[in-house]
């Protein structure tokens, strides 16, 4: 099968209200390019020297998702053109964000990482902080920066349960915050292994990319 038939193949599965970003990290220009002739236009990046690379060699028009963590001396770069920063795990990178987005005359949106996997590896801010942060004064100042949403990771494990739990609980967070954040429209949860387990428990994005594209090309 194409990647162009395993992307429409995931598409078909899922409801029809929910993005499929296709994760092109370490993927060939031509692959991304394919997709794009078939539709496709989000696209997730967890390096953002790639990413920058990529968003120059293709179409202006594609939405590309920072999907990776983000340090805050690398923002200027995908300042220009991001369309969706997925991993905020701290103020101090608001405020970069919204400086850099300032700078552009442009609105940045982003989702606030939330730590939900037992991994130390993991990033994320504990669920309590994602509501200090929308309540904090200094977020308050930021005009170029919006949280539109959450983004969290599950453990990596075959335990299905703890999974869908971990997924059941950022959700949750998610639903109490949208009582007083109206703006909060995404919900970033689910990758290759467990997007269909992320849909049920909420999802509204899902990050999927050995499944279209097929294995990693790691050097």
């Amino acid at each position: 099968m194409s990647i162009v038939d395993n992307y429409n193949k995931i598409k078909n599965t899922i409801p029809e209200n929910i993005t499929l970003v296709a994760v092109s990290k370490t993927k060939p220009i031509e692959d991304i390019q394919e997709l794009y002739d078939a539709g496709v236009r989000d696209f997730g990046e967890n390096k953002i020297q790639e990413m920058c690379e990529k968003h120059e060699a293709l179409p202006k028009d594609i939405r590309w998702h920072m999907i990776g963590h983000v340090q805050s001396n690398k923002v200027k770069y995908m300042a220009e053109f991001v369309h969706l920063v997925h991993g905020v795990h701290k103020l101090s990178l608001l405020k970069e964000i919204n400086k850099r987005a300032e700078q552009e005359n442009r609105v940045q949106n982003v989702l606030l990482q939330v730590k939900i996997a037992e991994e130390d590896s993991k990033y994320g801010m504990q669920l309590h902080e994602a509501r200090e942060i929308l309540e904090s004064e200094k977020y308050e100042t930021y005009k170029n920066v919006k949280v539109v949403g959450l983004m969290g990771m599950a453990t990596f494990t075959d335990d299905t349960e703890q999974i869908r739990e971990e997924f059941k609980a950022l959700n949750q967070l998610f639903l109490n915050l949208k009582k007083d954040y109206p703006q909060l429209k995404t919900l970033s949860m689910g990758m290759s292994g467990d997007y269909e387990i992320a849909i049920k428990e909420g999802s509204t994005l899902v990050r999927v990319g050995s499944k279209i594209f097929g294995e990693r090309n790691y050097h």
